[in-house]
């Protein structure tokens, strides 16, 4: 009997196992604009959520949606506590994480793949 723990996502039912990965990620208006960070299981979704403004809020007010960086983790617990660090940083830092991995602000979204 598989004892994998549950998860309701999006109004399924599904299990978390090892291939599960989660990823915290930041999304950009332009380069040095508004910074919006996540975290989420299912990145691609996500990302082109924000990107077609499918849910009203911040990233749809400020048109924030090219994604700039993102890390993954393979425990929800870690990305969640990472997610909360970066979002206590001073801008500047979040900036230089960026461009550490992401030096021309690329939209990395189409890089992503199923």
């Amino acid at each position: 009997m598989d004892t994998s723990p549950l998860c309701l996502t999006r109004g399924r039912l599904r299990r978390y196992d090892e291939v599960t990965m989660f990823y915290v990620y930041m999304l950009a208006s332009k380069p040095y604009g508004t910074l919006y960070v996540g975290v989420t299981s299912e990145l691609i979704r996500r990302v082109f959520e924000h990107k077609s403004k499918a849910v009203p809020g911040f990233t749809a007010r400020y048109d924030v949606g090219t994604l700039v960086w993102f890390e993954a983790h393979d425990a929800i617990e870690a990305a969640i506590r990472r997610e909360k660090q970066i979002k206590e940083w001073k801008r500047e830092w979040k900036f230089n994480l960026i461009e550490r991995a992401n030096p021309h602000w690329t939209d990395l979204y189409p890089s992503l793949t199923p």
